[in-house]
């Protein structure tokens, strides 16, 4: 099952960013996956699942955002590699 949300904003904001209306919400639904993928609340998985692209994808697009792509710590790491 799927579920949506909606969101209000200006008719004139997407013309004033340049963006047409499906630019704007489009680049909107990654800017909203990208950080809550940053704040570690989703998963690149499921962050990839919400903007409807296969995880790679998500993941190389994360430079364009500024967003490492390995963010882990030394520990987080070594743990990491204890369990491949």
């Amino acid at each position: 099952m799927s579920l949506q949300m909606k969101i209000n904003y200006p008719e004139t904001l997407p013309d004033a960013l340049g963006k047409t209306r499906e630019q704007f919400e489009e680049e909107s639904k990654w800017a909203m996956a990208v950080k809550l993928y940053e704040m570690k609340r989703l998963s690149s998985g499921m962050a990839a699942a919400l903007v409807g692209v296969d995880r790679v994808t998500f993941i190389l697009k994360l430079n364009d955002y500024g967003i490492a792509t390995i963010d882990l710590s030394e520990a987080e790491l070594l743990s990491d590699l204890e369990n491949a």
